[in-house]
């Protein structure tokens, strides 16, 4: 296989705990992540990555493949970096488990950039179109390069202007395509680099270690879980 795609996720959340479980019209969001996924890649193909046994029993019950990891992985990434010790591929996708309305043409988008470009980390991002996305703290913004590589990514509103009003802005969509080597040397660094762990956003890591991140412009469909009251958003989709 060139590519998997593995979903991380935790029970203990620091900001809602017990996430990957929370019933979306019935459905577990962890369930709801994997379907999307399912919609692009071979069931086969795709994995999650834990560290509780109650995630793993509900992956169990809905015959999804399910790889028990550390309760000392700092990140997401460096979960799917344990993967990677189990499973050696070329590239491994990894889709975080709180995007149960990730958009599969994004998803399409980036496994097919990443088979083009195998050598370089890769990120979704999107445009932001409203003045409160752009303030939300819970939201990672970034600014880039004319040739799309990364500069910073920050939960401040970046880029800001003198007279303090939104022009511009750009949000991280969580999916993301790693080289094995980089994975590897991501999970290497045993404590969080300084701006990851200030900003508590780990693609930072990448960065501050001399890497390049590559950005995908995605759709902005997708809509990320990080709090409660995230939910209430979810009312007005209609899942299939």
């Amino acid at each position: 296989m060139s590519y998997i795609l593995v979903i991380p996720a935790r029970y203990k959340s620091s900001r809602f705990p017990g996430k990957p479980l929370v019933l979306i019209n019935g459905v577990p969001m962890i369930i709801r992540t994997y379907n999307q996924c399912k919609k692009i890649v071979n069931k086969k193909n795709i994995y999650v990555a834990t560290d509780d046994n109650r995630i793993q029993n509900i992956c169990q019950k809905n015959d999804i493949n399910v790889v028990m990891t550390s309760k000392k992985c700092l990140t997401g990434t460096d979960r799917v970096a344990e993967v990677a010790k189990k499973i050696k591929v070329n590239t491994y996708i990894n889709v975080q488990g709180d995007e149960p309305t990730l958009n599969p043409n994004d998803l399409k988008k980036l496994i097919k950039f990443s088979q083009k470009d195998p050598k370089n980390i890769i990120n979704g991002y999107c445009r932001i179109n409203k003045n409160s996305l752009y303030n939300n703290f819970n939201i990672p913004k970034l600014v880039f390069k004319r040739n799309g590589d990364l500069m910073y990514m920050s939960r401040a509103a970046i880029p800001a202007s003198k007279d303090k009003k939104f022009k511009v802005g750009f949000r991280q969509v969580c999916m993301y395509a790693f080289p094995y080597k980089a994975l590897q040397s991501f999970n290497n660094q045993k404590k969080k680099t300084i701006f990851e762990d200030i900003e508590d956003i780990e693609i930072l890591r990448f960065i501050e270690m001399g890497y390049s991140v590559k950005m995908l412009k995605m759709s902005d469909k997708s809509i990320s879980v990080d709090t409660k009251a995230d939910l209430t958003k979810l009312k007005k989709i209609k899942f299939r």
